[in-house]
């Protein structure tokens, strides 16, 4: 019988390794290696840049890794008997939620929101430098 799968370690997972799929291969998904493949081709295509944090390739991995935070917390806050069944099939009641779930949500959303909000920035710094418009503002 497979070991239970616990809320804390997959919220933690999805939270700081989401961007890589980590969580996907501790729930045992079908298709967690392309996740994983997309990733380190983007960060490989990323590293021919002479600045590799500022070009396209690199903001296609805040796709997977906004993702990863909103799924922490979506696993955080699931319902035990949910999550239980999803994850846990006929082995009954296994998981008992407490403090640990939420504090990984409420890490999970405040982390999140900042690497949301920051890629955000840099796409919309990068476009705009590639327009032109920030031309005499930005050095």
């Amino acid at each position: 019988m497979p070991r239970p799968r616990n809320k804390v370690v997959l919220g933690l997972l999805a939270c700081f390794l989401g961007g890589f799929g980590a969580h996907w291969w501790y729930l045992r998904r079908r298709y967690a290696w392309l996740v994983t493949l997309a990733a380190v081709v983007c960060l490989v295509a990323a590293a021919q840049f002479p600045v590799w944090y500022d070009n396209p390739v690199f903001f296609l991995l805040f796709i997977p890794m906004i993702d990863g935070f909103i799924e922490g917390v979506v696993f955080s806050l699931m319902p035990d008997e949910k999550f239980d069944r999803l994850y846990h099939p006929g082995q009954g009641r296994v998981t008992h939620t407490g403090l640990g779930p939420v504090l990984v949500a409420i890490v999970g959303t405040l982390i999140g929101a900042i690497v949301g909000m920051f890629a955000i920035a840099m796409v919309v710094v990068y476009t705009w430098t590639a327009m032109g418009w920030l031309d005499g503002y930005v050095l």
